[in-house]
């Protein structure tokens, strides 16, 4: 697939045959303080270099603030979802974990980043079930290396056709 995903959901039946396919890239959004202030508010985590605008600008490498790596990795979800990659026919889908997370380049205050997915597997566990492992890359735009790299693992399950339906 390109960029020019169609947002329309895929069928479980579509994905299983789409392994190793790129299966959707979506549109850039924003990373700024607002947003890494909130999540440090959320988490506890107040570290200068996330939320002293001043002081980065003095004493980091980056002459900014940079977002927390778990705020970068947390927006997958919210992308992919943006992508319409979870199948239409879908009753429940939850995250099943994270294989081969790597923080590659810092996301500075400000920046835009955008989520490229490739289906890896899409894996039956039981009637209805499917465990999905997909590729995920976090590009900056603008930028040569990318934020992150990570595997994400979703289990989902299809909704259950109506008996007489």
């Amino acid at each position: 697939m390109t960029e020019n995903w169609p947002r329309t959901p895929p069928t479980f039946e579509q994905l299983r045959t789409m392994a190793g396919q790129e299966i959707g890239v979506s549109d850039w959004t924003t990373v700024d303080q607002q947003r890494i202030d909130q999540f440090a508010q959320c988490t506890g985590d107040h570290q200068w270099i996330h939320v002293d605008p001043e002081r980065a600008k003095r004493q980091s490498p980056f002459r900014t603030t940079i977002a927390h790596g778990y705020l970068t990795l947390s927006i997958i979800g919210a992308l992919a979802l943006e992508m319409g990659i979870v199948p239409e026919n879908t009753q429940a889908a939850f995250n099943y974990g994270f294989d081969k997370v790597r923080f590659l380049a810092p996301v500075k205050s400000g920046a835009r980043i955008r989520l490229r997915t490739t289906l890896l597997t899409m894996e039956d566990r039981g009637p209805g079930q499917y465990l999905m492992k997909a590729a995920n890359t976090v590009e900056i735009e603008g930028e040569q290396k990318p934020a992150l790299t990570a595997e994400t693992l979703v289990m989902m399950y299809e909704r259950r056709k109506r008996a007489g339906a």
